[in-house]
């Protein structure tokens, strides 16, 4: 008898040790995936910034009366496409990432050639609301590289956690999947070929 209720004590300590081991694994990688997923809404809250002073930015651009207007039709699109592509927050796949850095480019290189087109327009060039929105949109871009890297850390952490043994049984049991993370265009690990030409 005493050897039965021995038993069962020792089975519910075991049972009490695995229950409290799964309840803190599951909450640190609740507390993980949170902390990646808030980082997430602060990446997009800073490709909407971007969104808004490009906004501001065009409007001015569309004041010089002979400025192309073909320039200005593929911002607008081009921005248009980046405000409607979405992702998950809490399931950031390769693929909706993929598709969010694609729309993101296309907005960044629609915007750098309406930046250049600029340079030949002097008065717009002088402009103090050009030049203002302008150096808004450089320390965005900026602060937009910077949430990145925050959100590529923070999920990095997540990611690696999820795959360590013993972690990996209870992300599994749980259904903790893995956070896509940004990546450098293709491309982007090759010199840039310049090449100076004089007349």
């Amino acid at each position: 008898m005493k050897k039965g209720i021995l038993t069962i004590i020792v089975l519910i300590v075991i049972a009490v040790i695995l229950g409290g081991w799964y309840v803190r694994t599951n909450n640190t990688l609740v507390d993980m995936k949170g902390q990646a997923t808030k980082q997430w809404a602060n990446v997009e809250s800073s490709y909407q910034r971007r969104s808004d002073l490009i906004g501001n930015l065009v409007k001015t651009v569309q004041g010089a009366a002979d400025f192309e207007r073909g320039t200005l039709t593929d911002v607008i699109e081009a921005r248009a496409k980046a405000t409607s592509t979405t992702v998950d927050a809490n399931n950031i796949t390769p693929e909706q990432l993929a598709q969010f850095q694609q729309a993101q480019t296309g907005l960044s290189s629609a915007l750098s050639r309406l930046l250049v087109t600029v340079e030949r327009y002097p008065d717009l060039k002088a402009n103090q609301n050009f030049l203002e929105l302008q150096s808004q949109l450089e320390g965005t871009e900026n602060r937009i590289n910077v949430e990145r890297n925050r959100f590529n850390d923070l999920a990095g952490e997540y990611n690696i956690k999820i795959e360590q043994i013993p972690t990996n049984i209870i992300a599994s049991i749980a259904n903790f999947d893995s956070l896509a993370l940004f990546s450098s265009k293709p491309g982007a690990e090759d010199a840039p070929d310049v090449n100076f030409e004089f007349d």
